[in-house]
Order: C-alpha cells, then sequence, then structure tokens
C-alpha cells in the first residue's frame, strides 16, 4: 500500500513577511502600489481633530486598501471585512495587522462622500496617462438594484394618512373593548399582550405622524407629477425590475469602448432612465473629444433628450423602440420564438363579421355629405381629423336612424353593443411636419455606419456590468441614501478600473 507524507493543517505560529504577500500582477498589489505611490488622499485630514490631543486614528490609506480590497472578493459586510482583517493573510498585509473594528470601516464607507469621488477621479487620471481611455466611444446603462429600504413603507403622503388613521382607529377599538370588559375575569397573559399590541399600533402612527410632519409634500418628478416616498430612505425610488418591484437605486456607469474604463458612475433615486441620461453625459462632458460617440439604449430615447445633446454639441447614438424592426438583420427573429401549444392556448379566436364597407355609404366630397345603405344621411363629425398621416373627414348615424334600421347586424361589428356606425372617408396626406430630433437620429442609425458603430455599445458596457454584479457580487445596496449609495456605488466601479490597471501591467 502507498505511504503518503501528513499533510497538518492545525493552526499554528508562523513568520510572515506581510509585504511578500502582496505578490505582482494581482490586484491586491496593484492597490497596494496606487494607495501608497500614486493617489493623494490628503483631503481625508480633514476628517480628524487628533493633531494635539485625542487617540491616533487608522489611516484613511489602510481603510481604503481593504475595502476596495473585500469589495474585489464580494465582501461587502463590515463584519465579514473586520473577520477578514483578523482571518486572511492577504487582508494581514493590507491592514498592517491592525484589524479595524467593524463600526470603524462602516463609519468610514458610510462617510466618504467627495472624497471617494476624488479619488475615483484620480485613478481615471492614471487610467488615461496609461492610454486605457481611447475617447472613440462612451457607452451608457444603468442597473436597477435594492437598497437599505423597506419597499412596505413606499407611498403618497395620502397613503401614509390612511395608515396613519387605520392604526389609531384600531388602537381606539382595542382599549373600547378592554374598558367594556374591564368587569369581566380576564387572563393576565391576555391583558399584557393586548396592551403591547395597542402600545405597538400607537407607536407606529405616532412613527407616521412624525414623519409627515417632517416632510409636508410629496416627491415629484421632473414633470410635476407624485412620486411614491419612502419612509425608511425617502430618497430611494420603488421601481419595477425584471425580477420584481424593489425598493433602491439606479446605478448608472459610462464606459469607455477600448479598455471598458468606467470614465463616471452615479447612483439616481429613479428608475426612469430617461431622467438618468443627461446627468450622465454631464459628468463625462470633460473627457469627451472631437471623435467620441455616446451610444446608449432605447430606455434613454426621448425628444428631450435628444435634444439636450444638441444643445450640449455630443454626438451620439441613441436607440429607438422600433430599432430593430427596421434592420433587416432581425427580419427572421420571430422565427425562432417558441411557437404556442394549442393545448394550452385557451384564448377564443375572434371572428369579424363581414359589415359594409365605406364604399357602400354614398360620400358627396362636394356637398360634404353621406348616406348609408339604408338611405339615411349621417352627420358630420369632423372634416380635418388626421389618421395614420392622413386628413380625413368622418359621418355618424343618429341613434334614432341606427337603433331601429333592418340592416343593423350587416352595418355593425357588434350590434348588441354599438349605438351607431361611423365611417371616415379620407381626402390625402397631412403636409410633412418639421423634422424632429428622434427622425434625424432613426435616419443616422440606420446607416451602416451608425449600425456597425451602435453594435460595439453591447461589447462595450455589458462586460461591465457583469464584472460588478456577478464576479464582485453586488446584488444590493447596503446603505441608505443618494450619498451613501452614490458612494458605495463609486467604490465597486473603483474595484473594476484597478482591476483593468493590474491586468494591464500599468499599475505593477
Amino acid at each position: 500500500m502507498a505511504r503518503y507524507k501528513y499533510i497538518d493543517t492545525n493552526p499554528r505560529f508562523i513568520a510572515v513577511d506581510l509585504a511578500r504577500q502582496l505578490l505582482p500582477g494581482t490586484f491586491e498589489h496593484a492597490l497596494h502600489h496606487l494607495v501608497e505611490h500614486e493617489l493623494d488622499l490628503s483631503h481625508f485630514d480633514a476628517r480628524f481633530r487628533n493633531d494635539e490631543t485625542g487617540a491616533p486614528a487608522y489611516p484613511p490609506a489602510m481603510l481604503l486598501k481593504v475595502v476596495l480590497f473585500a469589495y474585489s472578493q464580494g465582501i461587502v459586510s463590515s463584519r465579514g471585512i473586520e473577520r477578514a482583517c483578523r482571518e486572511h493573510v492577504t487582508f494581514i498585509a493590507l491592514c498592517g495587522d491592525r484589524a479595524p473594528h467593524f463600526t470603524t470601516i462602516a463609519e468610514f464607507v458610510s462617510t466618504l462622500g467627495d472624497d471617494i469621488a476624488r479619488v475615483f477621479a484620480a485613478v481615471l487620471a492614471i487610467c488615461d496617462r496609461q492610454g486605457l481611455i481611447g475617447r472613440e466611444m462612451f457607452a451608457i446603462d444603468g442597473v436597477k438594484l435594492p437598497s437599505h429600504a423597506s419597499k412596505g413603507r413606499s407611498g403618497t403622503r395620502a397613503d401614509f394618512e390612511r395608515q396613519a388613521t387605520k392604526l389609531e382607529a384600531a388602537a381606539t377599538a382595542m382599549l373600547q373593548r378592554h374598558r367594556e370588559a374591564d368587569a369581566l375575569p380576564v387572563e393576565p397573559d391576555l391583558t399584557v399582550k393586548d396592551a403591547k399590541r395597542i402600545a405597538r399600533l400607537q407607536h407606529d402612527a405616532a412613527g407616521i405622524r412624525d414623519w409627515l410632519a417632517a416632510h409636508p409634500e410629496d416627491r415629484r418628478g421632473p414633470k410635476g407629477t407624485v412620486r411614491k416616498s419612502n419612509r425608511t430612505d425617502n430618497e430611494s425610488a420603488k421601481m419595477a425590475t425584471g425580477k420584481g418591484v424593489i425598493q433602491g437605486y439606479t446605478g448608472v456607469a459610462v464606459v469607455d469602448r477600448k479598455h471598458q474604463i468606467i470614465v463616471a458612475a452615479q447612483a439616481h433615486g429613479t428608475g426612469s432612465e430617461q431622467e438618468l441620461l443627461v446627468p450622465g453625459v454631464t459628468a463625462v462632458q470633460s473627457w469627451l473629444a472631437a471623435p467620441t460617440v455616446l451610444t446608449a439604449d432605447a430606455g434613454y430615447h426621448s425628444e428631450a433628450n435628444l435634444q439636450a445633446l444638441v444643445t450640449l454639441h455630443v454626438d451620439a447614438l441613441i436607440a429607438d423602440n422600433e430599432m430593430r424592426k427596421r434592420d433587416e438583420r432581425f427580419a427572421t427573429q420571430d422565427r425562432h420564438q417558441a411557437a404556442p401549444d394549442p393545448l394550452h392556448d385557451k384564448t377564443r379566436v375572434a371572428t369579424t363579421p363581414s359589415i359594409f364597407p365605406p364604399r357602400d355609404f354614398t360620400y358627396d366630397a362636394h356637398a360634404r355629405t353621406c348616406t348609408c345603405p339604408a338611405g339615411k344621411s349621417l352627420y358630420r363629425k369632423g372634416q380635418h381629423l388626421v389618421t395614420n398621416g392622413f386628413v380625413s373627414e368622418q359621418f355618424r348615424g343618429t341613434k334614432r336612424d341606427c337603433a331601429p334600421c333592418a340592416l343593423r347586424a350587416q352595418c355593425l361589428r357588434t350590434p348588441e353593443k354599438t349605438v351607431a356606425r361611423q365611417v371616415a372617408f379620407f381626402r390625402g396626406r397631412v403636409e410633412p411636419a418639421p423634422e424632429t430630433q428622434t427622425a434625424r437620429m432613426k435616419a443616422k442609425i440606420d446607416t451602416p455606419v451608425g449600425r456597425a458603430q451602435y453594435a460595439q455599445r453591447f461589447g462595450a458596457v455589458e462586460p461591465v456590468f457583469g464584472n460588478v454584479r456577478y464576479n464582485k457580487g453586488l446584488d444590493r445596496f447596503t446603505l441608505r441614501g443618494r450619498t451613501k449609495v452614490d458612494g458605495q456605488w463609486q467604490l465597486f466601479c473603483l474595484v473594476h478600473n484597478i482591476e483593468k490597471l493590474a491586468h494591464t501591467g500599468c499599475a505593477a
């Protein structure tokens, strides 16, 4: 029988050279090099007031390295980061065997604010110096992620008023029942439970009333429409996704096509992509060059957005909902869809009855009159109506003539529902309206050059979100408030950019 050496995995004390644990070519080595030798973190000093008194603080450089490396490993929890700093040798090397408490880590992440924006810009400048930003094409896209907020606490002020009133009424009803039952013997435990329920109802109602007092107005959208507020995080939004309704934020990233560097990262408390195009373009305007083309999918398309791009002098390719239908390359895409199962299709097949067409009506274009097949005159409903680009003149019968008519079944598709027959006669096309920005964009994106450029958008931006979401495990934001969530989103995008530097060997 073969004999093997014994492998001992029991804990032991080992002398470790921490500096040599950061192997060249790895993310942690590039991160350490950037933070220690390339980035200016002096703006973090304003956080502290311990020059002469107070305990020494953990260096922001160390905390930043630990948090970024943790995010690169899919560790988002502050407690998980603290545990890794005690147990994982790479974390120990980055923090210098100074394991910070999880509250210190949590406070550092939640208060980054403008500091992380400066770090993000500094790393971008390094990427630019290394030639990783091509400025040929920027692709913008976003992802909707839940945050640390309850969607059950979303609603308008009217919704919250009704909730508070309902809770107060329930508490009052329970108190009234107690007063009526005071003379009856009641188990002590039941009385205690009811008292706790009443206190809970009153506490929840008071909390809603306090929130209403602190927020005297509903949230409004750009067009003035009322949006649902949230009592745990009023800057978040209730939005629909492919996996259901969530309460959270939309993380937006603008990506350079050359090496998939994220040149701008923002988090917004709205699910409407149309509202996010202009802020994204404004954030990268300093990075735009003469040949730069901005691309975005149909979710960002609107006449107002296209006009804004013209005003900003930004060359863009923004798809519309009908783009694929106009592209002959997708002409056969319906053929590959699964055919419906006739055994499970319970849809009733509608049969269209044969009724009198408009040609069976006598129409006098000069006299502007119309007579139905039964010889009854129809009154003119409109003479300059536009239908599908054509000017039409419409006529309608009266209830007095149509109700008793013997030809009713031949004239109306649904005689049991429709009161009188309507008919329209077309008189030519409408004069062409002034060309819109939407029409110009359609003509531009339908050219061979436009299609070739837009086809590169998917390969530029989608792998970035795949890396951040699935490789790094970002499935939700762990903070509340747009400023904090924006900082956390920039941290994850910063991890992506540093990985690009590490893989190209520029930050070795």
